[in-house]
């Protein structure tokens, strides 16, 4: 059974999410961000199959990196400066209060696969560049190149076009004008924070949310994050409490949007923290979207929530 939610216009391509319930229950539950449909199938697959939550949003999530979702998942999208395709994802466990994540990923297509086996073979949460790379190898995980002859065109013209848009502030040469290398200005302003304009379906993350009939949950992401980023810049989907957060307790979330703004507001988390004080989750959704447009009034973003009970919203 599908379910969408009724929101505003202006805010529907931005969430329209796909949720798959049981019947006239509502376990299992499978929902995620953007119109991803294969995605959303393979999870519930798994579950048909007698796999657990953290194997739904695993399976859900690599296909949308083997279908370059929206070309802001997997390979072959959203080149950095440098031109060169680097993956962010996240994979938690609710029951067990775990997590695995990579960012800054190079040259591993499963970015999705790596986070699980950070979960599962280390006692850390997020690795991180060449580093999960070599981690990934040593998984037997393949090295390959994730630059297509799309993304090398998305870098040729945007170097062609002087670098617009970039991220860099506060530097010579005029970054507004100009390509780098840059330093700094040596002028500092106070003030409120700034925005950058950008294309909103830069975005396009898949954030996963899985709750099992038996009632645990899991929630993961995968990106290949913000055309021309800085080389290095991780944002919010690798990392926990921000692109996602799952607890059997209380619910799960995840965020999609400009991930430098939802890491300062850690938006899943505070979601699910709603939850548990007794919000519904379309009340708690909607609280963590105005907290961050209290600062930033032209974000554009959404988060979708579940809680235990498997009732859920997209804001």
């Amino acid at each position: 059974m599908a379910r969408k939610s009724n929101l505003p216009l202006r805010l529907l391509p931005l969430v329209l999410g796909i949720a798959l319930a049981q019947g006239s229950s509502l376990l299992p539950l499978v929902l995620n961000t953007w119109p991803f449909t294969n995605a959303t199938a393979e999870a519930w697959r798994t579950l048909e199959s007698g796999g657990s939550a953290l194997d739904a949003v695993e399976n859900g999530c690599a296909v949308c990196e083997r279908e370059q979702c929206d070309g802001t998942v997997g390979y072959g999208g959203s080149p950095d400066e440098l031109g060169e395709t680097t993956l962010d994802a996240m994979i938690m466990d609710g029951t067990a209060m775990d997590v695995g994540a990579v960012g800054d990923l190079r040259r591993i297509k499963n970015a999705i696969g790596v986070a699980r086996k950070v979960l599962e073979h280390t006692t850390h949460t997020l690795l991180v560049g060449e580093s999960a790379t070599k981690f990934a190898e040593s998984m037997g995980f393949t090295n390959e190149n994730l630059s297509t002859s799309a993304s090398k065109a998305l870098h040729s013209d945007w170097l062609a076009q002087n670098c617009q848009p970039n991220y860099w502030r506060k530097v010579i040469p005029d970054p507004s004008k100009y390509c780098g290398p840059y330093k700094p200005s040596g002028v500092l302003e106070k003030g409120s924070p700034v925005e950058k304009k950008v294309d909103i379906h830069g975005h396009d993350t898949i954030g996963m949310v899985v709750i099992h009939k038996t009632g645990h949950i899991a929630a993961g992401t995968s990106t290949n994050g913000l055309k021309f980023k800085i080389p290095g810049r991780v944002g919010d989907s690798p990392v926990p409490g921000a692109g996602a957060y799952a607890d059997d307790t209380a619910g799960a979330a995840a965020a999609t949007g400009d991930g430098d703004i939802l890491l300062r507001f850690l938006p899943s988390y505070q979601a699910v923290e709603y939850m548990r004080r007794g919000d519904d989750p379309s009340t708690a959704c909607q609280r963590v979207i105005l907290r961050i447009q209290n600062y930033y009034p032209e974000f554009f973003g959404a988060v979708i929530c579940a809680n235990v009970t498997g009732s859920f919203a997209m804001v």
